[in-house]
């Protein structure tokens, strides 16, 4: 089993994600892994992630739930084809459609859990449903179309 994060696995050249790249210092640098069939990630918003005092800034809840499928997605088609993602054959996924629908304010100052489910496994797509909890409750949850990385896009 292959101990690192989805995302660390991905080529430099693809590793400048606001969301999930590694090699972008001022990103969150999110990191997902399996959980047994599903997908899990943590992230600890800061202060200045806010909403309105106390609650967090919805666009994070939803760069987030993005960045999350989207590894998910990555994962999802290596183990499909028998492979680890540290092979370097796994495909890197972007998003084709993003839906969130908040469920109940968001408590800043705890760790959010991020919980991902593959309702759809294709060659070139993949559909991820991602939930995100604070303190054992669900916040949001959203629908993730991906689509395996355009070649223009590859470099």
């Amino acid at each position: 089993m292959n101990p690192k994060a989805f995302q660390d696995n991905y080529p430099d050249a693809l590793s400048h994600c606001y969301g999930c790249g590694r090699l972008n210092e001022h990103g969150h640098q999110l990191k997902s892994y399996w959980d047994g069939a599903e997908t899990i990630a943590h992230f600890t918003p800061q202060p200045y992630h806010t909403a309105i005092p106390g609650y967090v800034y919805g666009g994070l809840i939803a760069s987030l739930i993005d960045c999350h499928a989207t590894g998910t997605a990555s994962a999802a088609a290596a183990r499909a084809a028998g492979l680890e993602m540290s092979d370097g054959q796994a495909q890197r996924f972007v998003t084709a459609a993003l839906k969130v629908d908040f469920l109940k304010p968001t408590p800043i100052g705890v760790t959010l859990e991020l919980r991902g489910k593959i309702s759809e496994l294709k060659d070139r797509k993949v559909v991820v449903e991602v939930t995100l909890y604070a303190n054992g409750v669900a916040c949001a949850r959203g629908e993730v179309v991906c689509v395996r990385m355009p070649e223009e896009m590859l470099g």
